[in-house]
């Protein structure tokens, strides 16, 4: 896979675990994403306010379907209905 970009950058933190959350659910479903660690402090996350419009982590863009987007829960979700069979457990 060298040369490829993959389509869905991930924005997180070390050890956060709403960022391992979504990991998870990327592996899973065996996408491939490339992580862009952003900065500790919340008032330095100007990379991810740019994309996002908030500075929270995680965050992600999806160059496949040109979405944006933040909060766990949400990324999830699209995840698993953009690219799993529905939420199969």
């Amino acid at each position: 896979m060298a040369g490829d970009n993959p389509a869905i950058t991930l924005y997180r933190l070390q050890a956060c675990p709403y960022c391992e959350r979504v990991v998870r659910v990327l592996q899973e479903l065996d996408l491939p994403y490339e992580s862009r660690f952003v900065e500790p402090m919340h008032s330095d996350r100007n990379a991810v306010k740019r994309i996002s419009g908030k500075r929270t982590v995680p965050a992600i863009i999806d160059e496949n379907t040109g979405v944006t987007m933040s909060e766990s829960a949400n990324i999830v979700e699209y995840l698993e209905k953009t690219y799993g069979d529905g939420g199969a457990a």
